[in-house]
C-alpha cells in the first residue's frame, strides 16, 4: 500500500532528528518512508478529541526516548492529514502502525496497556545487546509471526543473508504462503542451499486442501497436510509413518518425499526431526 501512495515532493530541509515527530501529508515521504530505510518508524495515528488517543500517546512519546534511536515516533494528526488517514484506510483511532524499508511490519489499533506495547515493538526492534538474527531465531516455535517479521527486517539491510532467507523461506512455507517457496529459491550457494532445495516440494504437500477421499491412505495423507499447515508437526509425522509403513508405493512414495520435505522445512534444530528420521530409516532398511 505505501508505494502505491502518490508521491509528494520531498521538502526541503534535513529530517527531525527527535524521538518523536511530527509528520502531516506534506512531509510523509521524507519523515516516515526515506527514514524508514535505516531504522523502524511507528506512526501513531491520532486526533484531539480522541480519549484513548490521549492515554496512548504519552506512553509511545516515553517509550520512543527511551528507545535512543532504536526506532522513532510518528505522530499523525488525522484530522489534519486526511490524505493520510485515507491512504492508510484508518477507521478507528488510536492506531499504530510499524513501518521498516517502506513497508508495515506490525500494527495494533486501540490503547493497549504499556506491557503489550513493548512486547509489541520487541517483534521488529532488536534488542541492543543480542543479535537481531538470535532473536528472531529464538521466537520462531512461540512467535512465529515476530519471527518473520525480524527476518524480514534483517533482509531489508541485508537482502543477501543466507540464513535470514532460508529461516523466513521456511517459515513462510510451513504456513502455506507461495512467498516461502520463492523465498528458498534465493537461498544462495553455500551450507544452507541443500536444505532450502530439500524443503521446496513440502509445499506441494502443505497446498492439499482437506477433503473427503474413499481411499483411506489417501484421507491420511490429506489429514497429514493439514495438520501440518496448522502447526501440529508431531501429527502430520505420525500420519506419514503411518502410511509409510502401510504402503510405499502409495503416490509413487509420495508419503517418504513428503516427509523428507517436512522434516527439511522444521530444520535439523526441531526436536521432532530426529526422532523422525531415526523412525523412518528403521521403516525403509
Amino acid at each position: 500500500m505505501l508505494s502505491g501512495m502518490k508521491q509528494q515532493p520531498v521538502p526541503a530541509g534535513s529530517p527531525a532528528t527527535g524521538a518523536v515527530i511530527e509528520v502531516t501529508d506534506q512531509t510523509f515521504e521524507q519523515e516516515v518512508l526515506a527514514r524508514s530505510r535505516s531504522q523502524p518508524v511507528v506512526i501513531d495515528f491520532w486526533a484531539p478529541w480522541c480519549g484513548p488517543c490521549r492515554t496512548l500517546g504519552p506512553t509511545l512519546e516515553r517509550l520512543a526516548t527511551e528507545a535512543k534511536g532504536d526506532w522513532v515516533l510518528a505522530k499523525v494528526n488525522v484530522d489534519e492529514n486526511p490524505r493520510l488517514a485515507q491512504a492508510f484506510r484508518i477507521q478507528s483511532i488510536p492506531a499504530v502502525m510499524a513501518v521498516f524499508q517502506g513497508k508495515i511490519v506490525e500494527q495494533f489499533v486501540g490503547a493497549l496497556p504499556e506491557s503489550q506495547i513493548r512486547a509489541w515493538l520487541k517483534r521488529f526492534v532488536p534488542e541492543r545487546a543480542g543479535s537481531l538474527i538470535e532473536a528472531a531465531r529464538a521466537l520462531e516455535a512461540s512467535d512465529p509471526e515476530g519471527a518473520i517479521a525480524r527476518y524480514r527486517l534483517i533482509l531489508g539491510e541485508e537482502p543477501e543473508n543466507a540464513e535470514a532467507l532460508f529461516a523466513l523461506g521456511r517459515l513462510l512455507l510451513l504456513r502455506g504462503s507461495p512467498e516461502g517457496v520463492e523465498t528458498l529459491r534465493q537461498v544462495p550457494a553455500g551450507p544452507l542451499f541443500a536444505r532450502a532445495q530439500a524443503a521446496i516440494p513440502a509445499a506441494e504437500f502443505l497446498a492439499l486442501p482437506e477433503e473427503p477421499a474413499t481411499d483411506d491412505l489417501e484421507a491420511r495423507f490429506r489429514a497429514a497436510a493439514h495438520a501440518a499447515r496448522s502447526g501440529d508437526y508431531e501429527a502430520a509425522i505420525e500420519g506419514l509413518l503411518a502410511i509409510i509403513a502401510r504402503d510405499r508405493s502409495f503416490r509413487d512414495d509420495g508419503a517418504r518425499k513428503a516427509l523428507l520435505a517436512l522434516l527439511a522445512a522444521l530444520g535439523d534444530d526441531h526436536p521432532l526431526v530426529a526422532p523422525a528420521r531415526r523412525r523412518l530409516a528403521n521403516l525403509l532398511f
